[in-house]
């Protein structure tokens, strides 16, 4: 016997007649046949009423009772507004937003305030040692405002690595340029 998506395996009045006496069949019930199976679409109040579907067998991990080839979905009835959590999650989203925007804009801030330090300290002709120990304190704010924003993820974690260490360098650039620091030549006449 062929039978065709549109045609019902199983009529409303069997249904009703397998179910207790007590229980009315809802309006939104509908009976689709798919091939192979059948799939009965039923409201979650109409589900609740049957309680405890006895025999069924077991609920799978989508909401759907199976037995012997018939699938009972219970489906939410739509009343056109989004649902609770849809809005909660821009409430969040939006002030999550808000918060990570200060973060990154304080920690741009820290850092060009650095980089602002080590251009002067660069272009003053008559710079001493002592005053790198000021850029330093700021170097380290610098650092702690890209964890923080590292940390609540609203950066990347190599993007602030490469950012603490755009900071490092310029430092040690200046530092090698005044010669306050000089670099170590020991390692490389080891490695030949």
């Amino acid at each position: 016997m062929a039978t065709t998506a549109t045609s019902p395996l199983f009529s409303l009045s069997s249904l009703s007649a397998s179910l207790p006496s007590p229980t009315r069949l809802p309006a939104s019930l509908s009976l689709r046949a798919l091939a192979p199976r059948a799939r009965l679409s039923v409201s979650s109040s109409f589900a609740s009423s049957i309680g405890g579907f006895g025999t069924w067998a077991s609920m799978s991990s989508a909401g759907r009772w199976r037995r012997r080839g018939l699938e009972v979905v219970c489906e939410a009835t739509k009343t056109g507004r989004r649902p609770d959590s849809v809005a909660k999650r821009e409430r969040q989203n939006d002030k999550h937003r808000i918060r990570n925007h200060a973060r990154k804009a304080e920690m741009r801030t820290r850092m060009k305030k650095v980089l602002r330090a080590l251009e002067k300290l660069r272009k003053k002709p008559d710079a001493q040692p002592e005053e790198i120990i000021e850029i330093e304190k700021l170097i380290a704010e610098a650092y702690k405002a890209i964890d923080k924003t590292v940390k609540v993820g609203a950066l990347h974690r190599n993007t602030g690595n490469h950012r603490k260490s755009r900071l490092a360098r310029r430092k040690k650039a200046i530092e090698i340029l005044r010669g306050w620091y000089v670099p170590n030549a020991e390692p490389a006449a080891a490695a030949t």
